[in-house]
């Protein structure tokens, strides 16, 4: 067999630091935009082109700010991966990336980082949140990879609160009203895959727990009722969402019949295969591939249609 067959090359390489994959958390900034009706373009096609442009800067951003933040957690945690059988394959813990070129891709990263921020806020003064959730999102997974990913709970707490602020600065970057029930559930949605991937990783290190020290603080029995629970409170906060989204009829009246509602079955499925496939699967211990699963991608298109068709057509706001 060619050597260059099993060599990965310098860009998978790359990308596997960069966790490229991981990217697509990262959608989460555009909820706010479609959410709170810019797809119709409310304010004209000019208005709908700069907050549109803001929120793909905001993306960048947050692309660069979170491999930034792997390749911190990849650098602490070099020594642990070395043990576990997947994760040392990982650049920084089998050596095919040094620590004197992760030092300059980390520099290059947190420079785009600041220059998206900067960049967003100049188009649209009124972002200055934005960069400032953006900085609360880097001191949170810096302290979160330094100490609080070692304690029990605490740890897919902060996941969870990673996604919310997502949200948050996507809806900063435009800047538009944020929704309580939008963070609501994000966050109970976001808890059960974080809880999911520990009783994942938990199933799979057995009596050996050393590559995640907080593993050992986890049992099955404390994971299977609290994922049971955020799974139930992912569910009800959002159909109790879809009663209280009103949306505009055709000619502009204010409506509240609560068209979503039609798309909470595919928010029951969506939740219920996700936590069939990481009982079954790889996806619990690496929630990414769910991006493999046909059904899991069915099901999320039709949600994506159904929520941009009412967002169009009968003027959701969120």
């Amino acid at each position: 067999m060619n050597a260059s067959s099993t060599t990965p090359s310098a860009f998978s390489t790359l990308c596997h630091l960069l966790r490229v994959r991981q990217w697509a958390k990262n959608l989460l900034l555009f909820a706010g935009f479609i959410f709170a009706g810019r797809l119709r373009a409310p304010e004209g096609m000019g208005s709908f082109n700069a907050e549109l442009l803001r929120v793909v800067i905001a993306f960048i951003c947050f692309c660069a700010l979170s491999s930034a933040i792997y390749i911190i957690n990849d650098w602490i945690d070099a020594p642990l991966d070395r043990l576990h059988p997947s994760k040392q394959n990982r650049p920084l813990a089998s050596g095919a990336i040094g620590n004197v070129q992760a030092a300059f891709i980390l520099t290059a990263l947190l420079i785009i980082t600041f220059v998206c921020g900067a960049l967003v806020f100049y188009i649209e003064p009124r972002s200055i949140s934005f960069a400032i959730t953006a900085l609360a999102y880097f001191v949170l997974f810096l302290a979160y990879n330094l100490s609080l990913k070692h304690h029990v709970i605490v740890d897919v707490l902060c996941v969870a609160i990673g996604f919310v602020l997502r949200v948050v600065a996507g809806c900063f970057a435009i800047p538009v009203y944020i929704s309580p029930w939008i963070l609501l559930c994000t966050f109970n949605l976001a808890l059960f895959v974080a809880l999911c991937k520990r009783r994942a990783e938990l199933a799979a290190a057995g009596d050996n727990p050393r590559t995640r020290k907080v593993l050992s603080d986890y049992s099955l029995p404390l994971l299977d009722p609290i994922i049971a629970a955020s799974a139930a409170l992912a569910i009800i906060a959002y159909s109790l969402y879809t009663f209280s989204a009103s949306h505009a009829d055709a000619l502009g009246t204010l409506q509240h019949t609560p068209l979503l509602m039609i798309t909470i079955p595919l928010v029951v499925y969506g939740i219920f295969r996700y936590w069939f496939l990481a009982l079954h699967t790889e996806v619990g211990e690496a929630p990414e591939k769910m991006l493999f699963d046909i059904p899991l991608l069915i099901n999320a298109g039709l949600w994506v249609l159904a929520v941009v068709a009412l967002t169009l057509l009968s003027g959701l706001r969120v």
